[in-house]
């Protein structure tokens, strides 16, 4: 079925009384529109950042992800010159191509103000692969990590240069979810997407507080392909590209953006053993490839949301909208678009996976040309907080 644009709707400016988190907004009102306010302006040595991510402690204090390898604490103060450096990694060998390779996610134990341990995802070269790491920060000092306590969980052979991802995440189920791309290159060239018995093209669930025989986790028992022949049991849903952006709503559903080839980006809300297509299909729209497995006989999820070309190149997945400043936004999923530069928000009914309004917040213009989402969260007073590829951090505010 061909996909249908879904028309820009106006949203009221004004509180209005929600129902639920996704129900429908009048389009007789102003539309909100934001625009981008730089901060941590002062904050000097900000490069290609890839996250940023809030601690789970109660302490506020957010940390960004760089891909040469360095991971800051940012100062409370935005106007502050004054980050921490939390942890550097930059003289690994992790780069051979800059633009989709380095140190790439990074996620806190639920525990972590207990237990001090953190996971991160990052590339490494000779030969390629990708390497999910445990450390914990050193004792009596959560601001800097001991690189001394590195314990590698899972290495991931990476036959190309691009479509890592690295988007880590933990649910509330207390599981890690990883999102790993297909391995890079145009076209899926090496048929992974659909391949169960590799962990390419995939979003992998483990459990970091068990250990099952010679892995470094455990593999929960309810995945969808435990004990299946040919098929890894870490595997929680498969038929991706290059997710980028996985996030978790207030009640349980797990967003991922997942980049597309070369009709669409898509938003998808991800399901226990769904398979998302790719590379049989791109969106929504069947993709050629001799796997084996025709477009028309494969179950696939549909995405919830797509935008074509004309809209942008690279989806940033972005986080469901819980602040308090923008009231006619509460309850809905924002997100952007690297290569446009571009913000729009979502809004759906998640038990039928039916987009209800598509709202375009922001786009980029003439002063703002290196405006390229990199990371879309949320700070930690809950409002929309931007990370560009040329180094700046913006918030997102109502336009005056």
């Amino acid at each position: 079925m061909k996909f249908r644009k879904f028309r820009r709707v106006q949203i009221p400016l004004a509180a209005v009384a929600l129902g639920c988190a996704f129900c429908s907004i009048s389009a007789s009102a102003e539309p909100v529109k934001l625009q981008p306010k730089r901060v941590f302006e002062s904050v000097d040595g900000i490069k290609l950042p890839a996250a940023v991510v809030l601690a789970p402690d109660g302490s506020g204090r957010q940390f960004l992800v760089q891909q040469g390898g360095k991971i800051l604490i940012l100062p409370a103060d935005q106007s502050s010159s004054e980050a921490k450096v939390f942890l550097d990694l930059s003289s690994r060998n992790m780069i051979d191509k800059a633009f989709e390779e380095g140190l790439l996610g990074l996620a806190f134990h639920p525990k972590f103000a207990e237990n001090g341990k953190f996971y991160i995802y990052h590339t490494q070269q000779a030969p390629k692969r990708t390497r999910l790491v445990e450390m914990t920060v050193k004792p009596g000092d959560p601001d800097i990590a001991d690189p001394d306590s590195e314990r590698l969980l899972l290495e991931i052979p990476q036959p190309f240069w691009n479509h890592n991802s690295g988007n880590l995440v933990f649910g509330p189920d207390g599981l890690l979810y990883i999102g790993v791309g297909d391995g890079g290159k145009g076209g899926d060239p090496l048929q992974l997407g659909q391949n169960l018995f590799v962990l390419n093209g995939s979003i992998l669930r483990i459990d970091v507080d068990k250990r099952d025989g010679d892995l470094e986790y455990g593999i929960p028992a309810d995945n969808p392909f435990v004990g299946k022949e040919g098929c890894r049991g870490e595997i929680y849903a498969s038929g991706m590209r290059n997710p980028w952006g996985l996030s978790f709503d207030q009640d349980g559903h797990l967003w991922c953006a997942d980049v597309g080839q070369q009709k669409w980006e898509e938003v998808n809300l991800i399901v226990k053993g769904g398979n998302y297509g790719w590379s049989l299909r791109e969106g929504k729209d069947a993709f050629d490839k001799a796997l084996g497995v025709s477009a028309e006989t494969a179950k696939f999820v549909d995405p919830i949301h797509q935008y074509g070309r004309a809209d942008g190149i690279s989806i940033t997945g972005g986080f469901v909208y819980q602040g308090e400043a923008i009231p006619a936004l509460k309850g809905a999923y924002v997100f952007g678009d690297w290569g446009s530069g571009t913000i729009w928000a979502i809004r759906c009914d998640p038990q039928k996976g039916d987009v209800t309004e598509s709202i375009v917040l922001y786009k980029r213009g003439e002063e703002m040309k290196k405006f390229q989402p990199t990371a879309i969260t949320a700070a930690p007073d809950g409002e929309i907080q931007v990370a560009s590829w040329n180094g700046q951090i913006f918030v997102l505010e109502e336009a005056q």
